[in-house]
Parts: C-alpha cells; sequence; structure tokens
C-alpha cells in the first residue's frame, strides 16, 4: 500500500493527481505544515525529515521529494505509461524535464517570487526568468505535452505550478492551451475532490 503524507492546497497535491492518473491504490495522511501566511506547524506525525510535504511511503520505505516521487511512481506504474521506461528513446528528455523542474523551473520562479531573481550568481545558477520561460515556450510551442503527444509526470509537475499561480509559467497561447489540456483531465478532478482543501 501506498501511504502519502498530504496537506492539503500544498505540493503534495500534485502527487494526488498523479496517483489519480496512475489508477493507483493509496492512503492519504494528512498532516500541517507551516504556511507561508503563518498558520500551521510542524506535524510530529509527519516522516519527511524536515517535516514538509510529499512524503510518500511504499511499503515500508520513505520517498521525499515531488521529483522524487514522481519518478518512483511513473517507474513504479509502467502501464499507466506517464514515465519512459528504461531503453525508450524518450527517457532522457524525461529525466531532463524532471531534474530541469527541480534544479531551474521552481528556483527560479520563487527567486522572482521573493524579489531576489535580480542576483546576477543566482542568475548565472539557476538562469534567467526569460532562458526559462523560451524553454517551456519552445517545448510546448511544438507539441501538446513536454514529451510530444504523450502526458507524463512532468506535465504534472509544470501544469500543477500554473494551478497555482499562472504568472509562474510563461504567459501566451501554448502555455494557455497546455494548461486548458491539463486541468480537463478527469483525473484531476478525482484528485482536487480527495486534496481536502
Amino acid at each position: 500500500m501506498l501511504t502519502l503524507y498530504h496537506a492539503p492546497l500544498s505540493r503534495s497535491s500534485r502527487i494526488i493527481w498523479l496517483l489519480e492518473e496512475l489508477g493507483a491504490e493509496y492512503e492519504l495522511r494528512v498532516v500541517d505544515i507551516p504556511r507561508r501566511d503563518g498558520s500551521g506547524a510542524p506535524d510530529r506525525s509527519n516522516p519527511h525529515p524536515d517535516k514538509k510535504v510529499p512524503a510518500l511511503v511504499d511499503e515500508g520505505v520513505l520517498i521525499t521529494e515531488s521529483i522524487a516521487i514522481v519518478q518512483h511512481l511513473t517507474d513504479r506504474f509502467p502501464g499507466a505509461r506517464l514515465g519512459p521506461a528504461l531503453g525508450d528513446p524518450r527517457r532522457g528528455v524525461y529525466l531532463s524535464w524532471l531534474a530541469y523542474y527541480a534544479g531551474v523551473i521552481e528556483p527560479v520562479v520563487n527567486l522572482e517570487w521573493a524579489g531576489l531573481d535580480n542576483h546576477p550568481d543566482l542568475r548565472r545558477t539557476f538562469r534567467s526568468r526569460v532562458e526559462m520561460d523560451r524553454r517551456i515556450l519552445t517545448a510546448l510551442g511544438n507539441s501538446p505535452y513536454l514529451l510530444g503527444d504523450t502526458f507524463s509526470g512532468a506535465d504534472v509537475l509544470l501544469a500543477s505550478l500554473g494551478q497555482f499561480e499562472r504568472r509562474m509559467l510563461p504567459a501566451g497561447a501554448a502555455v494557455d492551451a497546455f494548461l486548458e489540456r491539463c486541468n480537463g483531465r478527469p483525473a484531476l478532478a478525482r484528485a482536487m475532490a480527495r486534496d481536502g482543501g
């Protein structure tokens, strides 16, 4: 049994969406987390070492951080075809988007959100918003999803950011259409019903 430690309307919401896309059986355990507005607190029942979410327990093994959980789950449920398997020529592109999301997209948008995005060392390390937007627009300008015609776990990550705050993704019709496609998925509707927020 999979157990997802979840705080409503947080980064763990996208993992509920992914679990629904995969058709996986899972249990939700709602935990408290500190929130930006000062509410909430670390929850002792949360196994995440930093008391954050998401945290997934799979047969007694703890997996934390969204990217690790997405890769683990898409590998664990290959029949759902939400992550290319080893040997698939799209595997490298898929892993690159997962790493790019964690290593570039999240830092760039969070630094911008905090007003810290103009420091030259940070821009050199993580890239600028212009470069990030160009990469996303190039991918989605050429195809409906990050891997072409195939929806994947990488799309769950990217779309969840736009669902949280549309301005965190590039402006334009290609991204609007991408979000509309993702937002219309039945698994997302099921996930939102279970989110509890």
